[in-house]
């Protein structure tokens, strides 16, 4: 049996656990688009082992690199992409929402397709978790942990900017665990006077403040220009988290829900099932 496999969209920790142990099942037979579906239209497609899974197994990223691509979107750039696919037994996609779409239209064109989500923003709708949140979450906490000492030093404020694109899962995660004084995950949430006033408390009592903003509602930089108006003596300094929480080493937890994913991936392939998605339902992980 040959199978491919393929990582489209954000990379994110836990992808490589899981092309490992796909590679240890398969060996030879596993091969991997290189740069998701733009590897698959263009036909950049070689044996797993060049990718050395064994290598990057425990590591964040993506061995055989993921892209975005708009080309397998238009007819011309799919129609490219499923005759490669039809090359193989089986394609397994690993990604987010939009790499959901690609699957199931391969599937609805006569290839064998298993989609695994794996996003950090966990924004998969209808599933309850996505490969790498965990990592994700963990990774602006520890940023939070490591530089609010230097905050408290100075009774500083300092706005965390963390990711999600337009989901609020991460910055409600990372508020809750590390006690954030203001939380801005949605754009209802933007009020500077009520952010200010808890600044303007916490600095007369000589103590600093956290506040997480979710990405994608308002630039940093202008977040905190918006705010100094209003919280005049209090110094606010930002800290983008960024690809820290794409490029963390996965936790254990991620480790364990690929493990966990890699087992439904290999069910899946075996079943009579022309598209299979396997997502997460209370800690565990199913077909559906």
């Amino acid at each position: 049996m040959k199978v491919l496999v393929i990582a489209s969209g954000g990379d994110t920790p836990g992808m490589n656990r899981v092309i490992f142990n796909l590679y240890k099942k398969f060996k030879d037979s596993l091969f991997a688009c290189k740069r998701g579906f733009s590897g698959l239209i263009d036909g950049e497609i070689y044996p797993a082992s060049v990718f050395e899974p064994k290598k990057y197994k425990n590591e964040a990223g993506v061995c055989i690199k993921s892209a975005r691509c708009p080309r397998f979107i238009t007819d011309e750039g799919f129609k490219k992409g499923l005759k490669n696919a039809k090359k193989f037994d089986a394609v397994v996609i690993l990604g987010g929402n939009g790499s959901a779409k690609g699957a199931k239209r391969l599937a609805e064109n006569g290839v064998k397709t298993i989609f695994a989500p794996a996003t950090i923003d966990n924004d998969i709708e209808g599933n309850e978790y996505s490969l790498g949140f965990h990592t994700a979450v963990k990774a602006c906490c520890d940023a939070v942990y490591n530089v609010m000492p230097s905050m408290n030093a100075f009774d500083r404020a300092c706005v965390f900017q963390v990711m999600g694109r337009r989901c609020d899962k991460i910055a409600k995660n990372v508020a809750n665990a590390v006690g954030a004084d203001a939380l801005v995950a949605s754009e209802e949430e933007l009020n500077f006077q009520k952010i200010a006033k808890i600044l303007n408390k916490n600095f007369k009592q000589e103590t600093s403040s956290i506040i997480i903003l979710r990405e994608n509602i308002l630039p940093v930089e202008k977040f905190i220009s918006n705010l100094k108006t209003m919280a005049k003596g209090v110094e606010i300094k930002p800290f983008v988290v960024g690809h820290l929480q794409r490029g963390t080493k996965p936790s254990k937890v991620d480790i364990k829900k690929a493990n966990q994913i890699s087992k439904n991936i290999l069910k899946a392939i075996k079943s009579k099932q022309k598209f299979a998605f396997t997502y997460f339902e209370e800690g565990c992980c199913k077909i559906k």
